[in-house]
């Protein structure tokens, strides 16, 4: 559901023009505490926190999973190259240890970025930020 949708739905709601429709879910019972203090907090109701931390709990899935498509679309060498950008490589280090150029490097880093619909390798690292890439985090062997 799209935000615009969301808050004209909310919107109504609050005005009184239609009722949103309850679900019943089983609280935890060490959340419950939580989720009462944070509602006080934020001087608003149980459901009202509750129904929002839901709504960004399923957006943020939904990046996760769009994420890990784009992942799945990588090429092998274009995953390499991210997963070194994303453990802090420079690309001349990245060269060295994939044995390619840095031309090349670069190349890869722009066909990833642009395969993710960003601009630049810094959103790129962002965007997989919570990522471990410590697997991808070996020694170059010297003969």
């Amino acid at each position: 559901m799209s935000l615009i949708l969301r808050i004209c739905q909310r919107l109504l709601s609050d005005l009184g023009l239609i009722r949103p429709k309850l679900r019943a879910f089983e609280l935890d019972e060490e959340l419950a505490p939580f989720l009462q203090d944070l509602a006080l907090r934020e001087q608003r109701t149980e459901g009202e926190v509750v129904s929002d931390l839901l709504t960004s709990a399923i957006i943020q899935r939904q990046k996760a999973e769009e994420n890990l498509k784009r992942w799945r679309d990588l090429s092998r060498r274009e995953r390499e190259v991210v997963a070194m950008v994303c453990l802090g490589y420079t690309n001349q280090e990245i060269a060295d240890r994939l044995v390619i150029s840095p031309e090349t490097v670069k190349a890869h880093i722009r066909h990833a970025v642009g395969k993710f619909g960003l601009r630049t390798k810094a959103q790129l690292q962002q965007v997989l930020e919570d990522w471990d890439f410590s697997a991808w985090d070996v020694p170059i062997h010297t003969g």
